[in-house]
């Protein structure tokens, strides 16, 4: 048995209950993993909450990372005690220890720590396709990033500077501002006290940013499409305000024959092959010193409801894991 966070029904942190789970073994394609540490991040929330339904009663957790205690029949990238992480679905990575698919947990080379493992997977897998998978983006390339001080955030600003790509982010205080400054932003707005929409317009002298990368949803999205020149591209990748309302598609040609899209990391991990090539161009992004995974808060399992709240008020920055 292994102390596992389960919800029963959708509801506030204190939904999350800490329950004992049997493991098991796996199955043909499956593995067994042990975690060391676990990631947090804000699909969590919006499954704890409903936004994203779910079968009750339901594990929480995308990421994490760990040792293999075991392997099934089929499983040939992986074997008995080497070190791996991942992200992937179905959740549950809010455990001691799961049985679960094999295909999107990735051999974890011996430079990266667990818990560097566990805080980066979904959110260097996300600027990963971000950057490379999404639009065309080069050398020159403007980037308006939203949230740019958070988990995402810090890693899309470092992401950028090592592919001379310019990043403008924006984010709640000054002192966030600052943080994204000093992971390689070329400019960052503080959102409470500026009109963010035209100080980057300003920023690219009234022409606008190639691409904006947002995360924010709702109170960011009519905004987000004013900063883009034409023939621009539009990612909404999350929606931590809300969700976008409907949208008028003839007002993408009005605005410029605008661009929009709506990834997510689930689809481009989707495939085997492909989700292990963007963790390897992610280890080597780390290995390499361009990305440094920021760790800025760590919680217990048992500290799980607090771990939640911080992230909902968004008062973290940088990643959050549990430690096991």
């Amino acid at each position: 048995m292994v102390k596992t966070v389960e919800i029963k029904a959708p509801g506030g942190p204190e939904a999350l209950d800490i329950v004992d789970r049997p493991v098991g073994d796996p199955g043909p394609g499956e593995v067994r993993i042990k975690h060391h540490a676990v990631g947090l991040n804000f699909i969590d929330i919006y499954q704890r909450t409903g936004l994203y339904p779910l079968t009750y009663p339901q594990a929480l957790g995308m990421e994490a990372s760990g040792v293999i205690e075991a392997v099934g029949d089929g499983v040939t990238h992986l074997k008995a005690g080497d070190r791996a992480a991942y992200v992937s679905a179905p959740p549950g990575s809010y455990t001691e220890a799961r049985v679960m698919p094999a295909a999107q947990v990735c051999p974890l080379p011996d430079g990266i720590s667990f818990d560097e493992g566990a805080a980066m997977m979904l959110k260097g897998m996300t600027v990963e396709y971000l950057f490379h998978r999404t639009t065309p983006l080069k050398a020159g390339d403007t980037v308006l990033f939203h949230a740019a001080a958070g988990g995402v955030g810090l890693i899309a600003c470092q992401w950028a500077k090592s592919e001379g790509i310019r990043l403008i982010g924006t984010a709640g205080s000054d002192e966030k501002c600052q943080l994204a400054l000093e992971h390689g932003a070329d400019a960052c707005i503080n959102y409470r006290s500026e009109d963010w929409a035209a100080r980057v317009r300003e920023l690219t002298g009234g022409v606008g940013v190639d691409v904006v990368m947002d995360a924010v949803g709702k109170d960011t999205f009519d905004g987000s499409m004013a900063s883009l020149k034409p023939l621009g591209m539009m990612i909404s990748f999350g929606n931590a305000s809300g969700v976008v309302p409907p949208i008028d598609i003839g007002m993408l040609g009005k605005m410029g024959s605008l661009k929009i899209t709506r990834p997510t990391v689930f689809t481009h991990i989707s495939d085997h092959a492909r989700c292990q090539e963007m963790a390897q161009h992610l280890f080597g992004k780390v290995l390499s010193g361009d990305v440094k995974i920021r760790i800025d808060q760590r919680f217990a399992l048992e500290e799980i409801a607090d771990a939640h709240r911080a992230l909902e008020a968004r008062q973290t920055t940088g990643q959050t894991i549990l430690t096991l």
